[in-house]
Parts: C-alpha cells; structure tokens; sequence
C-alpha cells in the first residue's frame, strides 16, 4: 500500500495488522463476495464509491445511514454485545466486517465464528493519513472482485488531493471540536483531522506536536486559544451560533465566534448520522476541497460545499 498501514493484500488474501499488538491475521478471498455485514457506516461509503451498495446487506444502525439504497434494503444487526445473531445468519453473508478499539478481542466475534459467519476486524478508523483511509478502497475492491476499479479510483482520490494540498507557509489559527462531559477534546498534530487542515492550509490550535492520541484541555484554555483563532470548526452537534452559545456562557466571549464558525455536519441522514463520517473516508480530497475554500475565505453563497456548513444566527 502507498499510505495505509494496518492492511496489504497479497494475491487472494488480505492481511490485516492489529496497531495494538503487531498480530497479523489472514482473510482468503476464493470468489467475489456479494453479501457483507457492515458494523461502520464507512464501509458503505467505500461499497458505494464501487457502485457496490448492494452488497451491504446488514448494518448496524442502519437509521444512522445516510445511503438511501442500503437504508431500505439493509437490515439491522444490532450493535456490539447486543448483537441480533439470528438476523445475521438469516442473511447468510459472506463476511461480517468490524473494528476493535483494544487488542482484546470481544466474546462476539468468537460466537460470531462458532455459528459460521466469517469474521474481519479491519483498522481503518485508525489510519492517521487521510489517504491512508482512502486507500481501503483497495481492500473492499479485492473483496467484491472490483480490485481493478478501486486502483482506479483511489489513484484519482489521491492526485486530487495531492493537488489541492497547500504548500508550506502561514497556516489559519483553528479552533477545534467543544467540550463533551466538561472535557474538550483536542486532536494531536499527526492525528486524520488535524493532517486535513494542516494539508488545507491551517493548523490546529493546541495540538501536541507528534502525536495522533488527543489531548484534554479545560474551556479557560481554550478561551486562550480562542483569542487567536481565525476558524472554528466542528462545533459538536451546533448548527447555528445560537445553539453554539447555549453549550457555555463562556463561548459568547470567544472573539472567533464573530469571525468564522463552520462544522461538518452540512448532510444528515434521517435519523441522525453525519454523511461525514460515511463517505468522507473515501472521499479526503472532498473534504480537502471544503477546507481549503474555507480557509481562503470562501462563504459557500452557491451552496456547493461536500460536508461543512457555515454557522449563522
């Protein structure tokens, strides 16, 4: 692979490498498959980029899809330990793709095997580079027997992106994310969000160089950095400055509320699920686009932005 880390295919097997403990494991590939259970809504953005909707054939949380096709054919799985096993094997799919946030493996994907239905814990959600993320398109393509369209398409993603990239100099002052439960998230330097603005031509305000793990920070410091911001972005679920005050009364004071708010929340599915987080995987060059608009002053009046929004009264 040219970016990701955490996979590599080979002929007819995919070998996946577990970032917590460096443990390999192997999936054979021995004929296209057509009926895949996705417990992450990106790997319907991926299915979809191949015009390979249809082999979603189970979700979990399929109200939270944004794709109108795999929203009405797709049944719902349920999610981690409350898993509805008789849906799943009722759907008799080839393959039930999901992640894993330790290295311990949770009792489900055992049960899961012990009933028949082949199991991949794939770590997209942990690649840092954008195109890394990207580039898993490669390993839903040798899936579905499209290896020789991913290639094509992720060659596309790519040159995009690395054309539109900014070239080192003066970068916007960006304020990141709000607080959740009174503690404010903020992504270190090498993390997927903070590569994108850095790539668009800005740079995340507090950001521990070096690192891709977040750091907390407390709502008086980022009041500082608020004081220097040129952008906000992703402002939690807030779609309006109105409700962007209601969060703290200490945000109507922050000098970048009166400059430039914007979060990425422009798509929503029906019940709720940010299109961000769906498609914008597979398409980094789009959210790129976005940014670097935003960050050069552009105020969407054409309303042709992919993901981000601008917040107004």
């Amino acid at each position: 692979m040219e970016y990701a880390r955490w996979f590599d295919l080979d002929g007819d097997r995919v070998l996946v490498t577990s970032p917590y403990d460096g443990h390999t494991d192997t999936l054979y590939i021995d004929h296209p498959m057509d009926r895949i259970v996705c417990m992450s809504t990106s790997y319907i953005g991926f299915l979809q980029a191949l015009g390979c909707d249809s082999v979603a054939v189970g979700v979990s949380g399929v109200d939270f899809v944004g794709n109108p096709y795999v929203r009405s054919h797709a049944r719902e799985v349920g999610y981690d330990a409350a898993l509805d096993y008789e849906a799943i094997l009722g759907l008799q799919p080839d393959l039930l793709m999901t992640y894993a946030v330790s290295s311990a493996e949770p009792p489900c994907f055992a049960k899961l095997r012990d009933l028949g239905i082949p199991v991949a814990v794939i770590h997209e959600h942990l690649e840092s580079h954008p195109l890394a993320r990207a580039e898993y398109i490669k390993l839903f393509g040798a899936l579905t027997g499209c290896r020789g369209r991913a290639d094509s398409l992720f060659a596309s993603i790519r040159d995009r992106y690395e054309a539109l990239t900014m070239p080192e100099g003066p970068r916007k002052k960006v304020l990141l994310n709000i607080p959740y439960a009174d503690e404010w998230y903020i992504p270190g330097g090498e993390n997927y969000m903070s590569r994108l603005i850095e790539d668009a031509g800005g740079r995340v305000l507090g950001a521990v160089p070096g690192a891709v793990q977040s750091s907390v920070i407390h709502v008086e410091k980022a009041y500082a950095l608020a004081r220097e911001a040129d952008v906000w972005l992703n402002p939690g679920w807030c779609t309006t400055l109105g409700q962007l005050r209601s969060v703290h009364p200490l945000f109507d004071d922050f000098p970048v509320l009166r400059k430039s708010v914007w979060n990425n929340n422009r798509s929503l599915s029906p019940g709720g699920g940010n299109i961000f987080w769906e498609t914008g995987p597979v398409s980094p060059d789009r959210v790129l686009d976005d940014l670097v608009r935003i960050f050069q002053g552009e105020e969407d009046a054409d309303g042709t932005m992919n993901y981000f929004q601008k917040l107004s009264e």
